[in-house]
């Protein structure tokens, strides 16, 4: 969920310590598009919640408390938020914006968003013209005003981004102890402390002896007995000790990319999705990782629109004790596919394939909402940059949910309404809605985004609740996120917005 075409907002920033800074009473909001035609504030109407009965996800007990974590909320990876999380109904809904760009280099997106003790703890990256160098920073936001509070800088890397899509620390997690653990550029992993008012760089765990010069980390993810799992994007796997950093074991997959994030079970199992194949790892008694089962799939030949690489776009997100899903490459459909993911079965790995979305013109770039027994997914064809969605243009519709049977999986629904370029979509089992980020057609050059709630229920659209107006508005990649405070957030290209029921 990191941007290709970011700009610089932190050239002074400093790669190795915290930048404290006072709350902002006022944050800046984001510009809106100055030649937009005028558009609806609000679309629909409010909802009524329809809880929604699925298994807790187990808490990881090296992660802090689910659904805050990590970009896709918990272990699982699920991207749902449990029934004790509510998000807006559309009641009067408030609209607050963030801009963390500067006047002359005005995009500088958030990507991933976590909350620890309520605080907002967002991904930013920005890239310099002149020096050709992008940083990730971690910001510290206010959730309620969205000011900044602090930043902390990482190292910074060239910024060709030929031949790649995140930088490293596009992926993150929350510890138990509630400290960030993030890949940089240099190829270690930084620990990160925080209290609420600024940031504190720990310690360093080096991975330059076994990461090449030329890839870079691409995730990080604790198993349930303490060892961190960390990717490479050019398909290494290994494990580090979580109290010392220390390498304990690595595996280079030959030939294969890994673009993506990983999930872990209470088994013990660790899950990685490369540009080919579907995988489980464990750690073994020494905590070396090994292959416990690898799945080829149809990785397609080529590129589709909307994707970043080859192979999957998803994440692989667990089904309840049972199953794991991703999505394939294949022609002339991609399908969602589910995987027993038991150490050792009986019969297929493969329980499912349910092909989505118009023949020719489907793809997504984005991991899978689950619970223990529905899926949903996104179609995102029609994405190259953000210049598919100016001047009025925008990408393919398509959401449809699948859901589990004795017999194998189902088309439940389709909703062929909204265009969802390339959000990162959650669904909240309190409220019954699926929460996402639609970009309309027009009118004439105007590009209006909105957060958009669906019925988990019907597929039907039931509200929409302008973001704002123009290119800086474009989420481009990133995820949306609810809060503990029942707002919801979404990083865009100019910086974050939020949405908060006042009734």
């Amino acid at each position: 969920m990191i941007i290709q075409i970011a700009r610089s907002l932190l050239l002074a920033a400093c790669a190795a310590s915290a930048i404290p800074a006072q709350p902002l009473p006022n944050p800046i909001p984001i510009p809106q598009q100055s030649n937009a035609r005028p558009v609806p504030a609000f679309l629909g109407a409010p909802a009524t919640a329809h809880p929604i009965t699925a298994p807790a996800i187990p808490q990881n007990p090296y992660m802090s408390a689910n659904p805050w974590n990590n970009i896709h909320d918990d272990t699982y990876m699920s991207d749902t938020y449990p029934v004790t999380v509510a998000g807006p109904l559309g009641h009067s809904p408030k609209v607050l914006s963030t801009f963390l760009g500067s006047a002359t280099v005005p995009a500088a997106p958030v990507v991933v968003i976590v909350f620890d003790g309520g605080r907002l703890i967002a991904a930013s990256i920005a890239t310099s013209p002149a020096s050709g160098t992008a940083q990730v920073s971690l910001v510290l936001i206010d959730p309620n005003t969205l000011a900044t509070i602090s930043r902390l800088a990482l190292p910074a890397e060239t910024a060709t981004f030929k031949g790649k899509f995140r930088p490293a620390g596009a992926y993150f997690y929350l510890d138990q102890s509630g400290r960030i653990l993030v890949g940089t550029a240099e190829r270690t992993v930084w620990v990160v402390s925080h209290t609420a008012t600024s940031f504190s760089h720990d310690n360093t765990y080096d991975l330059t002896s076994v990461i090449p010069e030329g890839d870079s980390i691409q995730a990080l993810q604790p198993d349930f007995s303490g060892h961190i799992f960390f990717t490479s994007k050019g398909g290494i796997v290994g494990t580090l000790n979580s109290t010392t950093g220390a390498i304990l074991g690595f595996i280079q997959l030959t030939g294969e990319k890994i673009d993506n994030s990983s999930a872990s079970d209470e088994t013990g199992g660790v899950f990685i999705a490369s540009n080919q194949a579907m995988y489980r790892f464990d750690a073994d008694s020494a905590g070396k990782p090994v292959v416990t089962w690898r799945e080829p799939y149809d990785a397609g030949k080529h590129m589709k629109s909307g994707q970043v690489d080859i192979g999957t776009g998803t994440t692989p997100t667990l089904m309840g004790s049972d199953y794991v899903t991703i999505v394939d490459n294949a022609e002339p459909n991609m399908h969602v596919l589910v995987y027993r993911r038991a150490q050792v079965i009986a019969g297929d790995r493969l329980f499912c394939s349910v092909p989505v979305f118009q023949a020719g013109a489907n793809s997504t770039e984005n991991s899978l909402v689950a619970t223990d027994s529905s899926i949903v997914v996104e179609n995102n064809f029609g994405y190259k940059s953000v210049k598919s969605t100016e001047h009025g243009k925008t990408t393919k519709t398509g959401l449809t949910r699948i859901d589990l049977d004795t017999q194998g999986c189902h088309t439940v629904w389709t909703n062929t309404e909204e265009s969802i370029p390339t959000l990162v979509t959650k669904l909240s089992l309190a409220s019954g809605l699926i929460y996402t980020y639609t970009k309309p057609k027009g009118p004439a050059n105007t590009d209006a985004w909105y957060f958009t709630a669906i019925d988990f229920a019907t597929g039907q659209t039931v509200y929409k609740q302008l973001a704002g107006t123009g290119t800086l508005f474009n989420n481009h990649y990133a995820g949306i996120f609810l809060g503990p405070n029942g707002s919801l957030y979404t990083g865009v290209l100019g910086g974050i917005v939020s949405m908060t029921d006042t009734q």
